[in-house]
This record gives structure tokens, C-alpha cells and sequence, in this order.
């Protein structure tokens, strides 16, 4: 029987375990190999990105996938065909209570309002679990997965492949080697448009056969399914399940600059859009962030994000030497010495001086062996990262991505598109009490768990 009521998301994750102190218990965390030497996935998820999850996981030598969820039969069943010994569930909740004891490592790659329960739950279980980005759809949310991962001492990652692409691994080399000197400011774009700035739509349409909408929504509020509004494209344009294009292209650009600054959660942010209307996110952001210095930045560091159709806007900071078009999607690192251009994506980063490009001299690098060499082959590439999880799981490698960085990016990532719920309003942030001093900002660090 379904369940109607709502509570308080905070709630369910005291009644779930989330929040509290939570026994360490033995699971993959603890670098040894399994009896068998292999792991043993189960996938949530499985169209779509989950559908390219599931090939990169399946495509380790040491993996068995033993189980797929899906709440769209027809994914279901295109999954199967690929893995025809797994078994095959709708529920989530379901799948893990009967695999139990036959699941090591689990893979979430649903729509952002599930990652969090469905994550939680699995590690409550001590699974190791691989999440998609963003990692949370709420910032209480990341903050309690961070917590849980970190006192059962999982192997966690979240799924921001491309940070294991050479030419952002050697980004990261490149600024902390000091190339440009500290670095003052960030300014990083994407034209796309994971908003919605028209008409909230009204009625409804019949379900498909193949989609079981109940379980679809998951802990969201329940509404009336229609037609080409949420499943299976355009749930990121909305704020019911989704992030916007901050939360899905913003995590894979931000994450370089982020990681190279080896920066913290923002002091403030300020988000210039159009006001909220409760729905959809906005087609068009520019979020200034404020972080408190690094030893890679100066005091501190002034963070640009802009989004949608026809971004980045000219500026000097964003230049290129010879009147070369700058790419429809990157990051500029702006320091003491000059710039550092990283286009998104399998380019290799450029250095500028003076207005002109400079040869980058490898050999100031501390650690070149660990970049190792570009394929030019996305699949080869992409696939490090998620065979990077497995190995850890195996006690063979460890993870770059694990929950206790991801929250923290995914934090910042979700400050800025609060924001957005408070145009051209600067909200000053507490990292130590995760609360806004703006009190009214509060109240969407989470958001209500439906019981379904």
C-alpha cells in the first residue's frame, strides 16, 4: 500500500540512520579481496547514463553483475539481455533486502532525488557503492552520506569519470606545480540549458505500461505524470529532481579547478538569474562564489560560473591569443603569472603569458608518472575511473572520487543553485553549522521524504 504522508527529510534520515552513530561494521572497505577475488555489482539504474554505468562496471574482468533495478520495464529488460544471470527487480528497496548476502559493491545512476536513499540504504547494508554526480540532491543529504561512508569506512566514489583523464589529471599537476602562480580567480562555463522558464504545466496523461511512476518519484512529491515533462529526459530541468545545469555539467567542470585549489565549501555565494518560480531552475546562471584561501590560491579566491545558451560572455580573463574561439565549455584559471585554459573535454590544457601561448615545461611536474599518457579514446579513458572503484573494492587500488571529496564538491555545487532561489542576494554560508546566515535560505538544505 502506498503511503501518502510526508515528513520531514532531516526525520527520515534519523529514522533510517542516517544522522546517528552507526557501528563499524566489516564489508569491501577492508582492502582485502573477496573469497571469490571478484565483485559482485548490483546496478539502480540502468537506462541511460545507467545503461553506460553498467557497461564500464561490467567491462572489469573481476566483476559479475548479479543484479539490475530499474523502474522502466523496457530498460529492464534491454539490461538483461546484456547480463542475462542477474536478476531483475523495480524496487530498489526490494533488490537489496533479497541480495543481501549476495551483493558486495552497488551503482546508483537514477535521477538526483534518488541517489541519496538509495546510496544510504545500500550502505546501511555495508556495500561499497559508486554514485553518480551530483552525489546529493540536498546538502543535508551529502553531508550524511559523507558521514555514513566515513564511519562504516566504505569504498565510495561518485561519477565524475573524467577526472580520471589525462588532461585533467595534468591540469591539477600543472597548478599545483605553480605554473601560473597562485591562482586569484576561476571562471568556468556551459552552455547548456537543464532549465525550464515557461509555463508550469497542468493535467496529466496515462502512465505507461512500461514505467511504474509510483516508484519513479521515489521519496519526491507525488504529481501527475505527463508526457515528456520528467521520464526519461527532462528531469534535470527540474528542482523536484534535479540540479540544473549546475548540478550536472557544473560537477565535471568544476571538479579540476576544485581539486587542483584543494579547495573547501564557499564562504559566499550570489546567483544573478531570474526569480524562482518553483518548478523548473532557471535557463540562464551566473554564481560568484567566495572561498577562503588555499595554498594554491591567494587569500581569497573569486569562483565565476555562468550557464546556458550563448555563455561565456567576452572578457579579457577569457581571451584566447591569435583570436582563437575559446570552447563552449571549460574552465580559466586566472593567477600571479598568467593563465591556464582547460577546454571540457579531452583537450589538453593551454598555457598563457602575456597575452601569448607558452610551452608548458613537464618537468616542474612532481608526480608525472601518475598522469599517464592520453588515449584520445573516450571509452578507454572513462572506464579508468570506474575500474579505479572495482580495484579499490578488490584492495588492489583506492579510489580519487570517494564521498569524503565528493560531498564537499557536491556542497558547493548545491549552495549556488539555492542561490538561485534568491536572486542577486549574497548568502553567507557556515561551513562548521552548514546553515546559511540568511535564515529564510535554510529551509532548502533538505526537503520532504515522501513515503512511497
Amino acid at each position: 500500500m502506498r503511503h501518502q504522508s510526508q515528513i520531514k527529510r532531516r526525520e527520515f534520515l534519523k529514522q533510517a540512520g542516517m544522522l546517528g552513530t552507526v557501528a563499524i561494521l566489516p564489508s569491501c572497505k577492508t582492502n582485502k579481496p573477496f573469497a571469490s577475488g571478484r565483485l559482485r555489482t548490483a546496478h539502480i539504474g540502468v537506462g541511460g547514463m545507467g545503461g553506460a554505468d553498467l557497461k564500464s562496471i561490467s567491462s572489469h574482468n573481476l566483476v559479475d553483475v548479479v543484479a539490475l533495478c530499474d523502474v522502466d520495464s523496457k530498460n529492464l529488460a534491454a539490461a538483461k539481455a546484456l547480463h542475462p544471470n542477474a536478476e531483475i527487480f523495480s524496487d530498489y528497496r526490494v533488490m537489496l533486502k533479497n541480495m543481501n548476502k549476495r551483493i558486495d559493491a552497488v551503482i546508483v545512476s537514477t535521477p538526483d532525488h534518488t541517489h541519496a536513499p538509495a546510496s544510504m540504504m545500500a550502505m546501511e547494508m555495508d556495500k561499497a557503492v559508486y554514485c553518480q554526480k551530483p552525489l546529493t540532491h540536498h546538502v543535508s543529504e551529502a553531508r550524511a552520506m559523507r558521514k555514513l561512508a566515513s564511519e562504516k569506512n566504505l569504498v565510495t566514489q561518485m561519477g565524475i569519470q573524467v577526472q580520471s583523464f589525462y588532461d585533467y589529471k595534468l591540469a591539477t599537476e600543472l597548478i599545483q606545480a605553480g605554473v601560473i602562480g597562485k591562482v586569484s580567480r576561476v571562471r568556468a562555463w556551459s552552455p547548456k540549458n537543464w532549465g525550464y522558464d515557461g509555463a508550469i504545466p497542468v493535467g496529466s496523461d496515462p502512465v505507461p505500461s512500461h514505467l511504474d511512476w509510483n516508484l519513479w518519484l521515489g521519496t519526491a512529491t507525488e504529481r501527475p505524470y505527463i508526457e515528456g515533462t520528467y521520464h526519461p529526459g527532462n528531469w534535470r530541468r527540474l528542482v523536484d529532481y534535479g540540479c540544473g545545469t549546475l548540478g550536472d555539467m557544473g560537477v565535471h567542470i568544476f571538479d579540476t579547478p576544485y581539486n587542483a585549489l584543494a579547495l573547501d565549501v564557499p564562504r559566499t555565494i550570489i546567483n544573478d538569474c531570474r526569480d524562482p518560480n518553483g518548478f523548473g531552475f532557471p535557463e540562464h546562471n551566473e554564481v560568484i562564489y567566495e572561498f577562503p584561501g588555499t595554498v594554491y590560491t591567494t587569500d581569497n579566491l573569486e569562483w565565476i560560473w555562468s550557464d546556458g545558451n550563448g555563455v561565456p560572455e567576452k572578457h579579457p580573463d577569457l581571451e584566447l591569443p591569435n583570436g582563437d574561439k575559446l570552447h563552449d565549455q571549460g574552465a580559466m584559471f586566472i593567477g600571479e603569472t598568467g593563465r591556464l585554459f582547460l577546454p571540457h573535454f579531452m583537450k589538453t590544457p593551454s598555457l598563457i603569458v602575456d597575452g601569448k601561448y607558452k610551452d608548458i615545461d613537464l618537468s616542474i611536474l612532481k608526480d608525472k608518472a601518475s598522469i599517464g599518457k592520453s588515449t584520445g579514446d573516450y571509452e578507454a579513458e572513462s572506464n579508468k575511473h570506474y575500474h579505479q572503484f572495482v580495484d579499490a573494492c578488490l584492495g588492489t587500488d583506492t579510489v580519487t572520487a570517494p564521498f569524503s571529496y565528493a560531498a564537499r564538491l557536491t556542497e558547493t555545487i548545491l549552495l549556488g543553485v539555492i542561490a538561485g532561489r534568491f536572486p542577486n542576494q549574497k548568502l553567507h554560508w557556515n561551513a562548521d553549522t552548514a546553515r546559511f546566515s540568511e535564515a529564510t535560505a535554510n529551509e532548502f538544505l533538505n526537503g520532504n521524504y515522501r513515503n512511497f
